[in-house]
């Protein structure tokens, strides 16, 4: 299976789908602002990373907003605030297969570029 979570209105997004050739035909597009992300998705998407808190943003503005940054977090506290609201999920999550690909970091972009020569 190939997925992608993002958000539309994300230019990093739209720049790493681009730079991937990322298309409607060959993954699974899920435009997480439109469809949100389920407990079930979220739960697989865990399975895969290991845990909540590798696929949550630090840097998404509520986290400030909300005072997170001053909060001891647990994993049911990262599920929930996921769940709760899309901008805590680090984005893009892609999966290619069994390997799940979480954030936009250049070295994240290289190793999903490699997994899909």
């Amino acid at each position: 299976m190939k997925k992608i979570y993002y958000l539309s209105s994300c230019s990093t997004c739209t720049r790493i789908m681009k730079e991937l050739n990322i298309e409607k035909k060959s993954f699974i597009l899920q435009d997480i602002k439109t469809e949100k992300i389920t407990a079930s998705q979220l739960d697989e998407l865990k399975k895969m990373a290991g845990t909540y808190e590798a696929l949550f943003s630090r840097v998404a503005l509520k986290y400030k907003a909300m005072g997170l940054n001053k909060k001891q977090l647990s994993e049911k506290d990262y599920r929930q605030y996921i769940l709760e609201e899309y901008t805590f999920l680090k984005r893009p999550v892609i999966i290619v297969g069994n390997r799940i690909f979480i954030g936009n970091s250049k070295k994240n972009v290289a190793a999903v570029k490699e997994v899909l020569k």
